[in-house]
Protein backbone atom coordinates (compact mmCIF):
# COMPACT_ATOMS: atom_id res chain seq x y z
CA UNK A 1 0.00 0.00 0.00
CA UNK A 2 1.22 3.16 -0.63
CA UNK A 3 0.83 5.39 2.48
CA UNK A 4 1.45 9.68 2.61
CA UNK A 5 3.49 11.15 4.95
CA UNK A 6 1.41 14.01 4.47
CA UNK A 7 -2.26 15.21 4.23
CA UNK A 8 -3.65 18.70 4.39
CA UNK A 9 -7.21 20.29 3.76
CA UNK A 10 -7.43 22.70 1.38
CA UNK A 11 -10.51 25.29 0.24
CA UNK A 12 -12.81 24.31 -2.00
CA UNK A 13 -12.68 20.39 -0.46
CA UNK A 14 -8.99 19.51 -1.75
CA UNK A 15 -6.96 17.84 -0.37
CA UNK A 16 -3.19 17.81 -0.67
CA UNK A 17 -1.20 14.86 -0.39
CA UNK A 18 2.15 13.80 -0.19
CA UNK A 19 3.68 10.50 -0.88
CA UNK A 20 7.38 9.02 0.38
CA UNK A 21 8.37 8.44 -3.48
CA UNK A 22 8.38 12.19 -4.15
CA UNK A 23 4.56 11.93 -5.86
CA UNK A 24 2.86 14.80 -4.41
CA UNK A 25 -0.53 16.54 -5.44
CA UNK A 26 -4.24 17.32 -5.24
CA UNK A 27 -6.87 15.77 -4.93
CA UNK A 28 -10.56 16.97 -5.52
CA UNK A 29 -13.58 15.72 -2.91
CA UNK A 30 -16.11 18.23 -3.57
CA UNK A 31 -18.22 15.88 -5.82
CA UNK A 32 -18.44 13.30 -3.44
CA UNK A 33 -18.39 15.43 0.03
CA UNK A 34 -22.35 15.65 1.29
CA UNK A 35 -23.28 12.22 -0.40
CA UNK A 36 -23.44 8.90 0.92
CA UNK A 37 -20.57 8.50 4.14
CA UNK A 38 -19.44 11.47 2.95
CA UNK A 39 -22.05 13.53 4.28
CA UNK A 40 -20.41 14.54 7.44
CA UNK A 41 -17.47 15.95 5.35
CA UNK A 42 -19.52 18.67 4.08
CA UNK A 43 -19.17 20.77 7.56
CA UNK A 44 -15.83 22.22 6.32
CA UNK A 45 -14.17 22.35 10.02
CA UNK A 46 -14.77 18.34 10.28
CA UNK A 47 -13.14 18.26 6.69
CA UNK A 48 -10.22 20.02 8.02
CA UNK A 49 -9.48 17.53 10.33
CA UNK A 50 -8.13 14.69 8.10
CA UNK A 51 -5.32 13.27 9.06
CA UNK A 52 -3.41 10.24 8.16
CA UNK A 53 -4.78 7.12 9.84
CA UNK A 54 -2.85 4.47 12.12
CA UNK A 55 -2.71 2.16 9.07
CA UNK A 56 -1.97 4.74 6.30
CA UNK A 57 -5.45 5.72 5.56
CA UNK A 58 -6.41 9.06 4.59
CA UNK A 59 -9.18 9.44 7.09
CA UNK A 60 -11.34 11.65 9.89
CA UNK A 61 -12.86 9.31 11.90
CA UNK A 62 -13.06 5.19 11.74
CA UNK A 63 -15.80 5.32 9.54
CA UNK A 64 -14.70 7.78 7.10
CA UNK A 65 -11.53 7.50 5.18
CA UNK A 66 -10.07 7.07 1.50
CA UNK A 67 -7.95 4.26 0.27
CA UNK A 68 -4.39 6.07 0.01
CA UNK A 69 -3.34 3.73 -2.97
CA UNK A 70 -6.56 5.17 -5.37
CA UNK A 71 -5.04 9.07 -3.93
CA UNK A 72 -1.86 7.98 -5.23
CA UNK A 73 -2.90 6.74 -8.63
CA UNK A 74 -5.27 9.67 -9.07
CA UNK A 75 -2.34 12.02 -8.22
CA UNK A 76 0.51 10.20 -10.25
CA UNK A 77 -1.97 10.02 -13.41
CA UNK A 78 -2.23 13.50 -13.36
CA UNK A 79 1.52 14.59 -13.02
CA UNK A 80 1.92 12.44 -16.44
CA UNK A 81 2.22 14.72 -19.16
CA UNK A 82 0.34 14.14 -22.33
CA UNK A 83 1.52 13.35 -25.02
CA UNK A 84 1.37 15.01 -28.16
Amino acid sequence: MKRPIKVQALSEFRLFIVYPDGIEGTIDLSADVGQGVFTPLSDEAFFRTVHIGKFGQIAWSEDIEICPDAAYLEIAHSAIPAHA
